[in-house]
């Protein structure tokens, strides 16, 4: 199985059109779970959105079935002049049961110290949204100001859906903005949401990129996170 996350600038009206158009797994072969959102920029303070911008994540049984999206449905060609990127699912944390994710034991290994995806996903508790707000805040700041976050984009489906996809150069780099003694705000967020939830359901997917597309933000992201990376990334000649 694989994850596919798709950008594209379009237009405000076109943006919102998109939310209509997400796609069925009972009528697209080979999709596993897809949601059509919104966007804005991870940051501290109050939600920053980019209203042209528009988001497709999906998930699929194999990169055929992608392939076959892409060729055939007007929705990715509406999308074709933006950037995406495709995911390898490693370690899931949470629960997302509209997407019946199989994590591949024999994928590319988890601990493997190079550019690395996070896509968090939340289905919004709404008397909780400005506790969540708050924290989502103080941990956004602290992670848009990391120079290992290579790119991030918030996600958003009123009312309640609401996620985040960011690159990192690194693992290791992820972690220690996630774990780090040094950086508490990711974890306190953590611990507000175990203490009373933010979310019906929540999940946290760590994924390897590969086979990334077009340009955000006039670059393609993965190539740039894999010039930043350590080691094995950066082979000898390149040092």
């Amino acid at each position: 199985m694989i994850v596919s996350v798709h950008f594209a600038d379009i237009g405000v009206r076109a943006a919102r059109s998109v939310l209509r158009e997400r796609p069925r797994p009972d009528t697209t072969p080979g999709l596993r779970y897809a949601e059509t959102t919104l966007t804005g920029a991870i940051a501290a303070g109050p939600p920053a959105l980019r209203p042209g911008r528009a988001a497709l994540l999906a998930a699929w049984e194999d990169d055929a079935a992608l392939d076959r999206f892409l060729a055939e449905d007007p929705l990715p060609r509406r999308l074709a002049d933006g950037w995406h990127v495709r995911l390898r699912p490693l370690r899931l944390a949470g629960a997302w049961p509209a997407m019946p994710l199989e994590i591949d034991p024999g994928g590319a290994p988890d601990e493997e110290d190079g550019p690395v995806v996070v896509l968090t996903l939340g289905q919004l508790r709404l008397r909780r949204a400005l506790p969540f707000l708050r924290a989502n805040s103080r941990a956004a700041g602290r992670a848009a100001a990391d120079p290992a976050l290579v790119a991030s984009v918030a996600l958003a489906r009123p009312p309640r859906f609401v996620g985040t996809f960011s690159l990192w150069r690194s693992v290791s780099a992820m972690c220690h903005y996630a774990y780090g003694a040094d950086r508490p705000a990711h974890q306190e967020a953590v611990r507000d949401h175990r203490e009373k939830p933010f979310h019906h359901e929540a999940a946290f997917l760590r994924c390897r990129p590969y086979g990334a597309r077009g340009l955000l933000d006039g670059r393609e992201p993965v190539a740039a996170a894999a010039r930043a990376s350590s080691p094995p990334w950066t082979s000898s000649s390149e040092r």
